[in-house]
C-alpha cells in the first residue's frame, strides 16, 4: 500500500467550534496517513484538551494508538536538539529556571556589595531569624530565575543587548529607552551569569534565546538536522503561544508539515475593537473586515457601534495571538497547492436560545442591541445566574440544580464541568456536599476534582510535608492521628487500619496532648512545661499499665491499665514512631549541604514510609527522581553551601508541581476544576462558581523589578493573568453547548448586605440587559441563607431542594424515581465508610436523649417486619437509666429495593469497639 507524501508547510485552521476543528484535523490525517508504526504528534497546552483529543480520536478511529501528546515547549526544545545536536542543546540547560536558581544563590552574595545591587541587599538583609537571610536569598533567586526565564522567551533582544554591555530596553515598536536607575542590577546580573558560565567552561551551554537564534539560522541556511525531524506535527486548540514559539514552528514548516488548529471566536478581522490596536498594524490579515468596513480608521469612541462589547472587553489575549499568526500564515498559498477545500470552519446558524445568540453575535462581530436580537422563549434558561450567601451555599445550590437537570433527562453527570477561581478552597466544600449521600441513593452524583496540587491530596505527601516541618511542630495528639492516617506510614510501622481506633483511644486516655517530650518542648522555647501530657509521658503510662496493671505507680508515673491481650503488640510500633520522631526532630534543625540533605531525605523516606500500593510506589519514585534532579542542579551550578530545612523543603517539594499531561481530566462524572487557560473543552453545561468581585479576575501581582510591566513596554503576545482570566471567561461562554450557569456570593452571610459580582459577570449581565431588557430578571435566582429555608418548600421559581430531610412530610418530598440510577463509579477506597456515624440535631431524634451525644446506626430490615438486624450487637451499660435506654426508631423511605431505619442511641449508654471515622458527611435522615 502506497502512502502519499507529507508535504512541508505551515497550515493554520480557524474555527469557532472545537469539535469541527477536531473533525477537520482527523479527516486530514486519515486522508494523508503516515507510514506504519510512525508516530503522530499532537501538541496541546492543557491536560483537558489532551484527554478530550484522545477520546475524540478513539471515537473516530475506534482506537487511539501510535499517538504522542506533548507540551509545545518540550517539543520545541527537542526540535532544537534534533537540528543543532545534543552537544549544543542539552536536556537541561544551565539557564533554565531550576538550575539558574542555584547559580544565583551562589553568585548573589558576591554581587550584593556592588552599588547597583542595593535594592536586593535591602531585601535580603531584613530578617530576624538565623536562617532568614538564606531563605530570603532563595526566594529572591527563585523570582529572578523565573523572570530571566520569561525574558528568554519574550525579551530575547533585551538579553542580547545586555550581554554586549548595553543597559537599554526596547519597546514594542523598536524604540530604545534608558533603563531605570534602580534596575541597573539586572543587566549586571545577566553579564555576571554569562561570565560565570564562561569561567566554568560551559561556553557551549546556551540560554533559550541563543539556542533559538542558532536554530533559526541553521534552518534558514538549509543545513540538514543532526537527527531527522518528524514529518508532521499538529498543534491543537492553542489559544496563545509566544512569538518565539510561533517563529520556531513557522521555521519548522519548511522541513515538515505543521498544522495549527486555532479556536477563533470571530470569523471577521476583530483586532481593531480591542485596546492596543496601534501595536498590531499588519499588512497581512487572515480574516476580512466585516461588511468591508476597516475599523482601524474608526475613532476609538465610535468602536462600540461596530464591535461586540464582550469580545472587546475579554478578547485581548486571543487577539494578540491571532494577529501574531498573520506574520507566518501561508495557508492561502498552501490551500491552492495542496487542494484544501476549506480552511476556515465557522458555523452558519443564527441561534434560538439566549446562549447561542450571544455566541453568534460574537462570531459575527455584531453589537448587542434589541434590533439585532431575537425574542426568547419563556422556557429558555440557557444562561442563568444564582446568588448565594457563601461558597458552601453555592455548592449546595449547584447540587440541587444538577439533580433537577438529571431528573429532566437532558443531561448526565459527564456532561457537566464546574470551574472555580481556586479549586483548593472549594475542594472540601465539594466533598462535604456531594459525599453526603450513599452511592446507592439516587441523589448521589459521581464527580471528580482535578487541578489539586499533589501535596494537597496525596496522604504520603501530606505526611512528608508535616515531617519536613517537624522542628517547628507542636506534635499535638490530633496531628499524630492525622499522621497515622497515611497508609504508607502505617505499613512501615506494621499497623493496620483496624488498629487505629485502639491506638487513638490509648493516646487520648493516656494523656498525650502536645509535644514529644520535655526536651522537645524546651526546643520550642517552653522549657518549664516539663514532660506532663507529652508523647513520652503517655507512652510511659501505657507501658507501666501493661507491665503492672491498672492501679500501679512507679517513679511518679500513674499507670494506664487498659493495655492488654493481643492489642498490647501495638505498643511496639507506637514506641518506634515516637523514637523516630524524636530522632528526626534533632536532625532536621541542622544546616546541611545539598549532598547531606540528599542522604537525610532518603533516610527519612526509609524510616517513615513503605509503599502500600502502586500509587505510593510511583510517588516514592517521583520523590527520588526530584531529589536526584535537585542534587544535579546544585552540582551543575557549583552550589555547596549549607542550607536550612525551610529552603530544602521548598526546593524539593516544589519540583513535584511541574505541569504534566498525564493527570486525568475526564473522569466520567461531574468535573470540578480551576479556571485555567486553554480549557475550552466543549461541554453541554458549563458552571462557573465563586465569581465574586475581587476573586475573579484573579490578582497576580508581578515583582517590582519586572521590566515587562513598565509603562510602554508591553508587546503583543505578552502573558497577563488578568487578560488570561478575561479570555477564559470568553472561552467558557463559547464552550457551553446547552447552558452556562454562573454563581457568586451576592449576599453577606452576616448582615445580608448585597455584594457585587465579578466585573466580567457584570459585563455579561449588562450585555444581556442591552439586548433583552426583560430577560435578566427571569434568569436570576436569589437563594436564602439556609438550605432548610421555607422558601424551598413554597414552590418559588428556581428554588427547589432534593433534600427530603427538610420536608415536614415524606409525601411532600420530591420523588427519587425522577432521577436516573446512580452511575457506576470506582468503589470507595475504604470499607470503613460503613462505620461513619453522624450525630443528628435534636429536632430529628424525638426523644429525651437528644440533649446528649448520640451515635447513629443504619439497620437492615429482614423479611419479617418485626425483626431488625445490625452488623454488631449493641449492649447498654448497667448504669444506663431507663429514659436513656429508650431509642427513637424512624423508618427511612425505600431506596434501591431495601428498607432502612436509623436508631439513635446515647453514646454513654453503649459499649462497643471504636471504629475509624470516614471523611464523608451525611444529612440527618
Amino acid at each position: 500500500m502506497s502512502h502519499p507524501e507529507i508535504e512541508p508547510g505551515f497550515i493554520v485552521l480557524h474555527g469557532d467550534r472545537l469539535e469541527w476543528l477536531g473533525d477537520a484535523v482527523l479527516e486530514w490525517l486519515r486522508e494523508h496517513p503516515l507510514r506504519p508504526l510512525e508516530e503522530e504528534i499532537f501538541l496541546v497546552q492543557s491536560n483537558g484538551i489532551a484527554e478530550w483529543l484522545q477520546w475524540t480520536l478513539a471515537a473516530h478511529e475506534g482506537i487511539c494508538a501510535a499517538v504522542r501528546v506533548a507540551l509545545p515547549g518540550r517539543f520545541l526544545w527537542e526540535s532544537y536538539a534534533r537540528v543543532l545536536g545534543t552537544g549544543i542543546v542539552s536536556g537541561r540547560a544551565p539557564l533554565d529556571k531550576a538550575p539558574l536558581t542555584w547559580r544565583l544563590m551562589r553568585l548573589l552574595p558576591e554581587l550584593l556589595a556592588h552599588a547597583d545591587f542595593a535594592p536586593l541587599r535591602h531585601f535580603i538583609g531584613q530578617s530576624q531569624r538565623p536562617d532568614g537571610a538564606l531563605e530570603r536569598r532563595w526566594q529572591m533567586a527563585a523570582q529572578i530565575a523565573d523572570l530571566f526565564d520569561q525574558y528568554q522567551v519574550y525579551r530575547g533582544d533585551w538579553l542580547a543587548d545586555w550581554a554586549t554591555d548595553q543597559s537599554l530596553l526596547r519597546r514594542g515598536d523598536g524604540e530604545r529607552v534608558t533603563l531605570p536607575a534602580d534596575q541597573c542590577w539586572q543587566p549586571r546580573l545577566w553579564q555576571a551569569l554569562r561570565q560565570d558560565l564562561h569561567s566554568s567552561g560551559q561556553d557551549q551551554a546556551l540560554g533559550r534565546a541563543q539556542v533559538h537564534e542558532q536554530f533559526l539560522a541553521a534552518l534558514n541556511a538549509g543545513r540538514p538536522p543532526v537527527t531527522p525531524l518528524p514529518r508532521r506535527v499538529v498543534i491543537f486548540g492553542a489559544a496563545t503561544l509566544p512569538e518565539q514559539s510561533l517563529t520556531a514552528l513557522a521555521a519548522l514548516g519548511r522541513q515538515m508539515q505543521v498544522i495549527l488548529a486555532v479556536p477563533n471566536p470571530c470569523r471577521y478581522h476583530w483586532a481593531d475593537i480591542v485596546s492596543g490596536r496601534e501595536l498590531l498594524r499588519r499588512e497581512r490579515r487572515r480574516q476580512s473586515p466585516r461588511n468591508g468596513h476597516d475599523l482601524s480608521a474608526t475613532a476609538t469612541e465610535d468602536l462600540h457601534q461596530f464591535g461586540n462589547p464582550l469580545l472587546a472587553a475579554w478578547g485581548r489575549q486571543g487577539r494578540d495571538f491571532l494577529h501574531l499568526l498573520d506574520q507566518f500564515d501561508e495557508t492561502a498559498a498552501l490551500q491552492r497547492q495542496m487542494d484544501i477545500p476549506r480552511i476556515d470552519l465557522f458555523s452558519e446558524d443564527q441561534g434560538a436560545t439566549l446562549l447561542r445568540q450571544l455566541q453568534v453575535q460574537i462570531r459575527d462581530l455584531e453589537g448587542i442591541r434589541p434590533e439585532t436580537c431575537t425574542a426568547l422563549d419563556d422556557n429558555d434558561h440557557s444562561v442563568v445566574f444564582h446568588i448565594a450567601h457563601s461558597a458552601l451555599r453555592e455548592v449546595q445550590i449547584l447540587h440541587d440544580q444538577l439533580l433537577d437537570r438529571f431528573a429532566a433527562g437532558t443531561l448526565q453527570p459527564r456532561d457537566v464541568i464546574v470551574m472555580v477561581p481556586e479549586i483548593g478552597g472549594f475542594a472540601p466544600l465539594i466533598r462535604a456536599t456531594f459525599d453526603q449521600y450513599d452511592r446507592e441513593d439516587r441523589r448521589y452524583i459521581p464527580y471528580h476534582i482535578v487541578d489539586l496540587q499533589a501535596r494537597d491530596e496525596q496522604p504520603l505527601l501530606l505526611a512528608l510535608d508535616w515531617l519536613l516541618r517537624l522542628p517547628e511542630q507542636r506534635c499535638r495528639q490530633s496531628e499524630i492521628r492525622d499522621l497515622l492516617n497515611c497508609p504508607a506510614l502505617r505499613r512501615r510501622f506494621g499497623l493496620e487500619l483496624e488498629d487505629l481506633p485502639i491506638v487513638q483511644h490509648w493516646l487520648a486516655e493516656a494523656g498525650w496532648r502536645w509535644g514529644l517530650s520535655a526536651e522537645h518542648r524546651a526546643a520550642l522555647g517552653m522549657p518549664h512545661c516539663g514532660p506532663q501530657n507529652s508523647g513520652d509521658f503517655a507512652l510511659q503510662r501505657l507501658c507501666l499499665g501493661y507491665a503492672n496493671g491498672d492501679d500501679s505507680h512507679f517513679s511518679g508515673i500513674e499507670a494506664y491499665g487498659e493495655v492488654g491481650g493481643l492489642d498490647a503488640a501495638l505498643l511496639g510500633p507506637l514506641g518506634q514512631l515516637l523514637e523516630k520522631l524524636e530522632h528526626w526532630q534533632h536532625v532536621l534543625v541542622e544546616f546541611l549541604v545539598p549532598g547531606r540533605w540528599g542522604e537525610a531525605a532518603r533516610n527519612l523516606l526509609t524510616d517513615f514510609f513503605s509503599a502500600s500500593d502502586d500509587d505510593d510506589e510511583a510517588l516514592l519514585q517521583n520523590l527520588e527522581e526530584a531529589l536526584r534532579q535537585w542534587l544535579e542542579d546544585c552540582a551543575a551550578a557549583g552550589f555547596d553551601e549549607a542550607l536550612p530545612l525551610a529552603v530544602f523543603r521548598g526546593a524539593w517539594l516544589e519540583m513535584l508541581d511541574a505541569p504534566d499531561l498525564g493527570r486525568s481530566f475526564l473522569g466520567g462524572g461531574v468535573t470540578f476544576c480551576t479556571l485555567l487557560p486553554m480549557r475550552a473543552v466543549p461541554y453541554p453545561l458549563v458552571c462557573l462558581l465563586g465569581m465574586n468581585e475581587g476573586d475573579y479576575p484573579r490578582r497576580s501581582p508581578r515583582p517590582d523589578f519586572d521590566l515587562m510591566a513598565l509603562p510602554g513596554m508591553a508587546r503583543p503576545g505578552d502573558r497577563s493573568r488578568r487578560d488570561d482570566d478575561r479570555y477564559l471567561m470568553l472561552e467558557a461562554l463559547l464552550a457551553a453547548r446547552q447552558e452556562i450557569y454562573v454563581s457568586w456570593a451576592g449576599r453577606d452571610q452576616r448582615n445580608n448586605h448585597e455584594r457585587a459580582p465579578s466585573l466580567l459577570v457584570a459585563q455579561l449581565r449588562e450585555a444581556i440587559r442591552d439586548g433583552w431588557p426583560l430577560a435578566l430578571e427571569e434568569r436570576t435566582f436569589e437563594h436564602p441563607l439556609q438550605p432548610f429555608s421555607p422558601d424551598y418548600l413554597s414552590g418559588k421559581p428556581g428554588l427547589r431542594t432534593w433534600a427530603r430531610e427538610w420536608y415536614p412530610s415524606p409525601h411532600s418530598a420530591p420523588e427519587n424515581t425522577a432521577l436516573p440510577d446512580p452511575a457506576e463509579v470506582t468503589p470507595a477506597a475504604s470499607a470503613s465508610c460503613w462505620s461513619f456515624f453522624a450525630c443528628p440535631p435534636a429536632p430529628f431524634t424525638g426523644n429525651a436523649c437528644a440533649r446528649t451525644s448520640t451515635k447513629k446506626i443504619r439497620l437492615r430490615r429482614t423479611t419479617n417486619p418485626s425483626r431488625w438486624t445490625a452488623s454488631k450487637p449493641i449492649t447498654c451499660s448497667k448504669t444506663c437509666s431507663a429514659p436513656q435506654k429508650k431509642t427513637a426508631l424512624t423508618e427511612l423511605p425505600k431506596e434501591r429495593g431495601h428498607n432502612s431505619a436509623v436508631v439513635a442511641i446515647p453514646s454513654r449508654a453503649w459499649r462497643r469497639e471504636p471504629r475509624p471515622r470516614c471523611s464523608t458527611t451525611s444529612l440527618p435522615s
